[in-house]
């Protein structure tokens, strides 16, 4: 059974499956987040939907890329949540099933090539406190434990 974290799905609404893979990659003490910049800023694990025919991996490393301009090595599963949101990009309701994964941050090539993405390095103090889903909140918490 997959976690769910968030608000429960409703019950007068159709959800899209989305699965996706997400980052924690710990720097020098710290940990390199996305920020994506629109109305309100929102802190989050760098990660993205999984597009179709990619393995997990390979979607974790290109959203990584996408979102920070990193290359990552040495992913690993830590494991995964459920959480039921409406996606005003693509107009749907989904269910978000998210991947979490920790890995090395190699080094940056770029900068974000995703539209609204800034790069953000924090304490994993500030980044538990920043990050705006409960999910990502829940795996840091984890993690830096």
């Amino acid at each position: 059974m997959i976690r769910r974290v968030g608000h429960a799905p409703r019950a007068d609404r159709n959800y899209t499956l989305r699965p996706g893979a997400y980052a924690i990659l710990p720097i020098q003490g710290r940990v390199l987040l996305t920020a994506q910049i629109s109305d309100v800023v929102d802190i989050q694990l760098p990660g993205g939907g999984i597009d179709p025919g990619e393995s997990t991996v390979q979607a974790l490393h290109r959203e990584v890329m996408e979102e920070t301009g990193w290359r990552i090595s040495a992913p690993r599963r830590l494991g995964a949540f459920r959480r039921f949101v409406f996606m005003p990009e693509y107009g749907i309701w989904a269910e978000k099933l998210c991947h979490i994964y920790d890995a090395r941050p190699v080094r940056q090539l770029s900068a974000p090539s995703e539209p609204d993405h800034e790069t953000r390095i924090m304490t994993p103090k500030d980044a538990v406190k920043s990050v705006g889903n409960d999910g990502d909140r829940l795996f840091l918490k984890r993690y830096f434990s």
